[in-house]
């Protein structure tokens, strides 16, 4: 399946909670407890963009949002990609990289000119999928810079 349905939503609608909450259960499976996630998390007063993609049933079957940093080292006219999840059934289909162009276009619209990421060590289906799409690898930034679970990603936009 390659038509997916990309659609902006709230932060605190049904389907993006849902999703959310089902990335956590995978990471806390992955990472063996609920304390791989270093720094703030996105909440509905940072996240300024947030996603979902629908299959032809419409479902919600993927997620991704942005928020604005502010990090030094990075620059200015940044943005992070935050909470980019797909349902099992629904990777290697298309519905992330759906996601993934409409986070760039509308990160664009907002004016940034890079996109960056933290993800984890033990994501390596993240991994591959973020430098299949042109992420290159960066020092670690922000309030990841001591965490020893996370590497962290940039795209020029």
């Amino acid at each position: 399946m390659s038509d997916w349905h990309v659609e902006e939503i709230s932060w605190d609608q049904q389907e993006g909670r849902m999703l959310r909450q089902k990335q956590r259960d995978e990471l806390d499976a992955r990472y063996g407890n609920d304390t791989h996630e270093p720094g703030t998390p996105p909440s509905a007063d940072d996240v300024t963009v947030f996603l979902i993609a629908r299959d032809i049933h419409g479902t919600a079957v993927a997620c991704g949002g942005l928020r604005s940093i502010h990090d030094s080292a990075l620059g200015s006219d940044v943005m992070e990609i935050k909470r980019m999840y797909a349902t099992p059934k629904a990777r290697g289909k298309g519905a992330s990289t759906a996601i993934l162009t409409a986070l760039r276009n509308a990160a664009r619209d907002r004016g940034a000119k890079c996109l960056v990421l933290e993800t984890g060590t033990s994501q390596p289906d993240a991994i591959r999928f973020y430098e299949k799409h042109g992420f290159t690898r960066i020092p670690l930034f922000g309030a990841y810079r001591e965490s020893k679970l996370s590497y962290c990603y940039a795209s020029k936009l």
